[in-house]
């Protein structure tokens, strides 16, 4: 009985695994929400959101888990921008650490604009558990596209990403 329920758990797993690793989430269509967010960490993630912003896909932007001795005027000047793009449409977010702290640190900023949707933007390998942490923090009154920017993860990452991403699901099942 035992062995029997270990050898579905490993299969749970291992199946598991190979759809978190070999059906990444994609870009998403141009659709407009009322808000960006950026989750910074990975290479092309502000420049997507900047893409998208410029496009029109929304009006704001929020790029979280900035460092604090960052300024806008130097992000302007790193990602080829006007000044004025960031004085009237990008917010910084400095509080975020971790992907948990993310969360609320957009949660906190969509809820003091009573936004009700929002593009979420960070790496293909990492959507999944920004996407659950990101609903765990706004609820149900926030509609969440996820847009993937594509990348080509190490199985470690992959592997790694995995656990955390199970990890979130057993915090949120366990009321963590």
């Amino acid at each position: 009985m035992i062995k029997r329920l270990l050898s579905l758990l490993f299969l749970a797993w291992v199946l598991g695994f190979a759809w978190f690793a070999l059906l990444p989430p994609l870009p998403a269509a141009n659709q407009k929400t009322d808000a960006i967010v950026v989750l910074t960490g990975g290479p092309g993630r502000i420049d997507r959101a900047l893409e998208r912003l410029e496009a029109g896909d929304a009006k704001r932007l929020l790029i979280s888990g900035v460092a604090r001795e960052v300024k806008p005027k130097e992000l302007a000047a790193e990602y080829k921008r006007p000044e004025e793009l960031f004085d009237c449409c990008i917010a910084l977010g400095f509080e975020a650490e971790d992907t948990r702290s993310n969360a609320t640190e957009v949660a906190t900023w969509v809820a003091r604009r009573n936004y009700k949707s929002v593009r979420l933007i960070t790496t293909d390998w990492h959507m999944r558990r920004a996407e659950y942490e990101l609903g765990r923090a706004v609820g149900d009154s926030v509609t969440i596209i996820p847009d993937a920017v594509r990348s080509q993860p190490s199985f470690a990452t992959l592997f790694r990403e995995y656990h955390k991403y199970l990890a979130g699901l057993a915090g949120g099942v366990l009321g963590l």
